[in-house]
């Protein structure tokens, strides 16, 4: 089925690389403009920028926005940027995260924890507030927040993504009560172990040892592809998912359910 966001208007945090890049180019390829939010233009993989990408390789357009999503004024200006280059904004996707700091809780730095807390939690409360002020006036539209699976159970020296992650669960329910009635449908995607820059290198999972035990619990066989999540907030973020709100959808191989 294609076309499923076309004449749509579609804006993704972190865009540049990994998740948020595979969301965009998938977006694009079903239609939509994307405006691509990060606080780095260059992905951190090989080839071209994600909006270069999109212009050459589909028929959607797409630009870059500079956008650090722990400033509410410089997420505000990104969902101004998708109105004024593209007339609208249909799809928020809130995807934008990091991952330390990690280890002992009694170790953890503050500044560095607060730093998490403002980049994971309320950049995705940012993005959804701007983005809801201007879906109020139009018909409505669809927030899309990107948490984990450890926004679904606790894991040992990752208590504060954990927090962080969780919050957005919370969050996104809250979201879709509120919001409902005026057409907004807010939802939660929860990766398990997606290979990209952050599990091979940030926190390497993907390729080591532990990886592969963790890979063996994992009732599909396999880690997950950012190709994965993409196709699962598509169907948030479209039509075919035109009654589902305050949804998390799990994108893990089976693994927390099974564990």
């Amino acid at each position: 089925m294609d076309g499923l966001l076309e004449d749509k208007t579609a804006v993704v945090t972190g865009a540049a690389s990994g998740i948020g890049r595979a969301i965009a180019h998938r977006f694009a390829e079903q239609g939509a403009n994307v405006v691509v939010a990060d606080v780095r233009e260059d992905p951190r993989e090989d080839g071209a920028t994600t909006h270069e990408r999109i212009n050459e390789e589909t028929d959607a357009r797409a630009v870059f926005a500079p956008c650090d999503v722990s400033d509410p004024a410089a997420v505000e200006a990104t969902v101004d940027t998708a109105v004024d280059e593209f007339g609208s904004i249909d799809v928020m996707v809130n995807n934008a995260g990091i991952v330390g700091p990690n280890g002992p809780v009694t170790d953890i730095d503050p500044t560095e924890y607060q730093r998490l807390l403002d980049i994971n939690l309320n950049g995705v409360f940012f993005g959804s507030q701007a983005a809801a002020r201007r879906m109020q006036e139009n018909d409505g539209g669809s927030i899309v927040n990107v948490s984990s699976i450890a926004g679904i159970r606790g894991y040992s020296d990752l208590a504060p993504y954990c927090v962080s992650k969780g919050g957005i669960r919370l969050l996104t329910y809250s979201l879709a009560a509120e919001l409902g009635g005026d057409g907004i449908r807010v939802n939660a995607v929860h990766p398990g172990v997606i290979e990209t820059a952050m599990t091979t290198g940030d926190v390497p999972i993907v390729g080591t040892e532990t990886g592969e035990q963790m890979r063996q619990s994992i009732p599909l066989g396999r880690f997950g592809t950012p190709e994965d999540v993409a196709k699962t907030a598509l169907y948030l973020a479209s039509d075919l998912a035109s009654y589902v709100t305050a949804e998390s959808v799990i994108v893990d191989g089976g693994m927390v359910n099974t564990a």
